[in-house]
């Protein structure tokens, strides 16, 4: 049951116009990686933000991967990449990864974001380059 006083409430939208940002189905999504070095990472995501094709990315790690590779269970040090972005950017966010990813077949996932702090969504798209029908301004302040 959605809350009445969320501004991600149900909203018909044959009478009351589109949802508030951030409240549409797949407006946006986190598209993650896992990569060999801390070094790499940091240079697909610094391309990535230099072209504005995300609004943040995060690395973690380094963590431990287990998974099967060439007929046998194998198990690596990676370091795990989360990034913020439009739903429509996610295949040139995709394509980008692949062309600077060492690996042959590397994890490249896109997740959809379902709802989120308003605020923090329209910054996703003020900084991606999609002006948001909200308030314009930075990324969300600290508190």
């Amino acid at each position: 049951m959605s809350n009445p006083s969320s501004p991600c409430r149900r909203v018909d939208t044959t009478t009351a116009g589109d949802p508030p940002v951030g409240c549409r189905l797949m407006d946006h999504v986190q598209i993650q990686f896992t990569i060999d070095g801390r070094d790499s990472a940091d240079g697909i995501v610094d391309a990535l933000l230099a072209e504005r094709l995300v609004a943040c990315g995060q690395t973690l790690g380094p963590v431990v991967s287990r998974y099967w590779w060439q007929g046998a269970v194998q198990e690596s040090e990676e370091w795990l990449v989360l990034l913020k972005t439009r739903a429509d950017l996610s295949v040139p966010v995709v394509d980008a990864i692949l062309a600077r990813h060492p690996y042959e077949t590397p994890e490249v996932v896109v997740l959809p974001v379902v709802g989120g702090a308003p605020g923090y969504l329209r910054w996703i798209d003020e900084v991606t380059g999609q002006p948001s029908r909200g308030r314009r301004g930075g990324p969300p302040t600290r508190r």
